[in-house]
């Protein structure tokens, strides 16, 4: 009886400083966590029941998620580049593309996400991978370990692995380099400069942006040991969608030549995808306890409850679905991503199914702090939404693309992928068939939901200045 009595005088004590705060029209923290290839169907708390990953789940179980965010695509094969330049600039694929190599135009006019929220005060921090063709010295006040996109090219970690006999790779041999490069997992640097930047922040008490940019679970999946073997290889089960080869990879970019394709060997074996997939959870795993550890020491510093933390990722990963493993691709596994927001004022335990872009964050936290959108930033916030002020999301469709090579287009209920260079269309119906295992395009009985979506694509062409322009009247599109 006095635990309960004792644990409602704590929740009275919190309810009145929450409010206390709020009148006092306190400025949230603000902690964003991007990872590096982290698909959206890879937290336990959101079911996969194979993965473990306890730090994810306490922010899902403590926050509103949105299970549909996606990135819009690239304009060549790292994906990484193409989303964190539109993520720290607002502009779409192909206005980010025109404007990649004078980026620092954007800085010069203090245009950046994390320029415009040092002008609201706000003392800037980042760490990680950067990976954007943008002067960082004048983007964030305070600047950690950098890392480069890649921890390691080495062959030992390619087309492997050629049976269960091969041990030529192992993702704790630090003699590998990668992650392991400098002694201590990047990783856990990562988590330590974090961690040094909040017990700075809570002696200054000024209101603080932290951009986290971890490496993992990009390639080369490199874990300690013990994270390894949290998952036995008997235990890993193969995608739903899995495929040995894809009919379409030498047309559409994913071929032999792509380096994330070269991963695993051709045809795709169901022990070496099983083997990714190990190491790919393996390293989210031990990403996770990153996480714990940057968590617990917000808590430790008492500014947890003040803090708004986001998870997201740049993009998502195929790691055997569809026959792939990379990200240069219009399936879900490699566009959609986590969205998780936990922090004040954000409702627990709740799921938000509206399509977004994972770069909606941007002007999303600019709204909440009462600064206006810059004209350039093409993405839109979801702060009503989060508020439950609208149950519409801001995009009747979504887009995407790849190069040349490869466009999408999306809506509630049916997906459209195009292959420009060899006049090919795929249709989904992602109600019935969320694995996009099954074509309907060539069906007669959806030849007029093929013919709205392709013209939605084109649509969406011509608002995002997409240099392939495809419209209704193209032969292409017939």
């Amino acid at each position: 009886m006095q635990k309960i009595i004792s644990a409602t005088i704590i929740s009275i004590f919190l309810f009145i400083s929450n409010a206390e705060a709020l009148e006092k029209k306190e400025k949230p923290n603000i902690l964003f966590i991007l990872t590096d290839d982290q698909s959206y169907n890879t937290i336990r708390a959101l079911g996969n029941t194979h993965i473990i990953t306890p730090h994810m789940d306490e922010l899902v179980q403590g926050g509103t998620t949105f299970s549909h965010a996606y990135n819009m695509g690239a304009w060549h094969g790292a994906v990484c580049v193409a989303s964190r330049t539109m993520l720290l600039t607002g502009l779409s694929v192909w206005d980010a593309k025109s404007k990649e190599p004078k980026l620092d135009s954007l800085v010069k006019t203090k245009d950046l996400w994390s320029q415009q929220l040092r002008e609201a005060g706000y003392k800037t921090y980042m760490t990680g991978k950067w990976h954007i063709n943008a002067d960082i010295a004048q983007s964030f006040d305070y600047v950690g370990n950098l890392r480069p996109g890649m921890a390691s090219d080495s062959p030992a970690g390619y087309n492997r692995p050629q049976s269960e006999n091969d041990v030529a790779w192992l993702p704790w041999d630090t003699s590998n380099g990668g992650y392991w490069n400098g002694g201590k997992h990047w990783s856990e640097v990562l988590a330590d400069d974090a961690i040094w930047f909040i017990d700075k922040a809570a002696k200054e008490r000024s209101p603080f942006f932290m951009y986290l940019a971890f490496n993992a679970p990009h390639d080369p999946r490199q874990a300690p040991e013990e994270y390894i073997n949290l998952y036995p290889i008997e235990s890993i089960s193969i995608p739903e969608n899995f495929l040995t080869d894809y009919p379409y990879k030498e047309d559409i970019g994913c071929g032999t030549n792509l380096r994330d394709e070269r991963l695993a060997p051709w045809p795709r074996t169901q022990y070496a995808v099983k083997k990714h997939i190990q190491e790919y959870y393996a390293l989210i795993t031990h990403l996770d306890a990153q996480i714990g550890k940057i968590t617990q020491a917000l808590k430790n510093s008492e500014l947890f409850e003040n803090t708004l933390i986001i998870l997201t990722s740049d993009h998502g990963l195929a790691v055997g679905s569809h026959g792939l493993m990379g990200k240069q691709n219009m399936y879900d596994h490699s566009l959609r991503v986590p969205m998780v927001l936990h922090g004040p004022g954000i409702p627990p335990g709740i799921i938000k199914n509206q399509q977004i872009y994972i770069q909606d964050i941007m002007p999303t936290t600019l709204e909440l702090l009462n600064i206006n959108k810059p004209k350039h930033v093409f993405y839109n916030s979801f702060l009503d939404i989060l508020k439950n002020q609208s149950q519409n999301s801001h995009y009747h469709e979504i887009y995407g693309c790849y190069m040349d090579l490869q466009r999408m287009v999306l809506t509630d209920s049916y997906k459209l992928i195009f292959y420009p260079k060899i006049n090919t269309t795929l249709l989904f119906d992602v109600q019935k068939d969320p694995f996009e295992k099954n074509n309907l395009a060539d069906k007669p009985e959806y030849n007029t939901i093929v013919s709205d979506m392709k013209k939605r694509l084109a649509k969406q062409q011509q608002i995002l200045h997409d240099p392939l322009l495809l419209n209704s009247s193209n032969s292409t599109l017939k």
